[in-house]
């Protein structure tokens, strides 16, 4: 064999290694990633061949496929419609599928390996297709319906959990949208329907809950108080309260809201300063513990944590805190301070679980065909940022807040209701957002839930439209047999 021939004859077996390589390396190695892609469309109507199973919201299907005389077998229905869409998501041929119809798609539609020996018992002995397993979710339809029906007209978001287990119990975003046409069998009619989705400025295809990430005002003043009672600080400690405080490192004073007083002596205590949210009081407290402790208390709140419940979660950040002025200012949750409306509740819910934080969860359990479960969520520590005696000094100056302080809308009548409000402001010359953060429960007992609202750019008076929401919700949870 000549040089130039053998050359060619090397060339064409490198040539056929690599696409041996290649084929295996997509056949095993990639083949689950391209199997569960999006834009895989045949493995999409394949599905349809068998009926996928049901999200359930207190024993009632929220997302159910029905049998049709199509070509398609099954048609994606959503019986919980605006109300549920940003839990459910949708499923659809053209746009693939979101929240938990994507994150818990294995299950739902009967691939999920947990599901093989059910699959292969319904071909061998009975002869028929199997059908997906089920998607059992923690919230409360009572708490839900509320949320939505508070919401309507706003833009903004409800998230509620329990603190002892870290259950969501309410996750509404407004404005929100109907995924029953985006499940249609029409390609058109799907185009149709998104389209107008996708490009309304309004956003109501995000879940502002766990998708954007806020400045959070005065509510920051709860994880102030933390870091200051884990630091010498009692709620009868006097700190400063000046009508204006200009932090070292700069000549700006920073004001209180409207330029108000907190105190005419110039000094309150630290239960007194969150109750009225005096800003002067706060931002000089911050500067005097300083960055390193603030964000270590709030790392323990799960800031910066990358969560998953199981839909991603947007991570919060307080920002750099590089110097005093920052500090001041992000004390008051202003400047470069960002929060989910969920890592804001998070907060709440461990004040009001001694200082125990759960890791919140959105999937209660999961069910094979015949409700035989395959999984059952059982509640998770995620941190620990205070201990109990000190959760129990922040919970009372947060009921004081709630009793006589910015927050009395949030009052539940037969409760013991705790909480903070937060006007943010955004910098960029529109409305404020209105933010109230809390939770509540019967005297004596450990509050079943905890609960963040965000009003976004609601303006003048948005801190007291979020307090009353949030006591609506509240109340509709506490009222509702699940809370019994």
């Amino acid at each position: 064999m000549n040089a130039p021939v053998r050359r060619v004859a090397v060339a064409v077996l490198v040539m056929f290694g690599l696409l041996f390589v290649n084929l295996n390396y997509v056949q095993f190695v990639q083949a689950d990633k391209l199997r569960r892609n999006d834009g895989n469309k045949r493995l999409l109507l394949q599905t349809y061949d068998r009926q996928r199973g049901s999200i359930v919201v207190n024993g009632k299907a929220v997302a159910v496929s029905i049998a049709t005389n199509d070509k398609l077998k099954y048609l994606r229905t959503y019986p919980g419609g605006p109300t549920y869409a940003h839990v459910t998501g949708y499923y659809s041929l053209v746009y693939g599928s979101s929240a938990i119809e994507k994150a818990e798609d294995s299950v739902l539609s009967g691939d999920d390996d947990r599901l093989l020996i059910r699959r292969v018992s319904d071909l061998i002995t009975k002869g028929r297709t199997p059908r997906g397993g089920d998607a059992v979710l923690t919230l409360n339809a009572d708490a839900q319906a509320m949320a939505t029906s508070l919401l309507r007209g706003r833009r903004g978001s409800v998230v509620a959990m329990d603190p002892r287990s870290g259950a969501i119990l309410t996750m509404v975003s407004s404005p929100t949208y109907d995924p029953g046409p985006l499940a249609s069998h029409d390609v058109a009619k799907i185009r149709a329907a998104w389209t107008p989705l996708a490009s309304n400025l309004q956003k109501p295809l995000l879940n502002r809950a766990i998708q954007e990430t806020y400045s959070i005002g005065s509510t920051m003043k709860v994880i102030i108080s933390a870091t200051a009672l884990q630091n010498g600080y009692t709620p009868s400690t006097q700190i400063p309260a000046p009508r204006t405080y200009t932090p070292p490192q700069t000549s700006v004073p920073l004001p209180n809201y409207d330029g108000t007083t907190c105190s005419g002596t110039g000094h309150q205590t630290l239960a007194d300063a969150l109750r009225v949210s005096c800003n002067t009081a706060f931002a000089g407290l911050g500067v005097k513990l300083g960055a390193d402790k603030i964000k270590a208390q709030a790392a323990q709140f799960g800031v910066g944590d990358k969560l998953s419940i199981p839909m991603r979660v947007a991570v919060s950040d307080l920002g750099q805190l590089a110097d005093p002025p920052q500090v001041a200012q992000s004390s008051i949750g202003q400047r470069d301070v960002r929060l989910t409306p969920l890592q804001n509740c998070m907060v709440a819910a461990a004040v009001a679980n001694n200082g125990t934080l759960n890791t919140p969860y959105l999937v209660q359990e999961l069910d094979a065909p015949g409700f035989q479960p395959i999984f059952r969520a059982s509640p998770t520590v995620l941190h620990h940022p205070m201990p109990a005696d000190v959760a129990s000094q922040l919970q009372g100056m947060m009921v004081g807040v709630v009793d006589s302080g910015t927050g009395t809308q949030a009052k539940v009548p037969g409760f013991v209701v705790g909480g903070k409000t937060g006007t943010a402001q955004n910098g960029n010359g529109s409305p404020d957002h209105g933010w109230f953060i809390g939770f509540a429960g019967k005297e004596g007992e450990a509050p079943p839930i905890a609960i963040a609202v965000v009003l976004e750019q609601a303006g003048r008076g948005g801190s007291h439209d979020a307090s009353l929401i949030a006591g609506k919700v509240m109340k509709a949870y506490l009222d509702s047999p699940a809370a019994r």
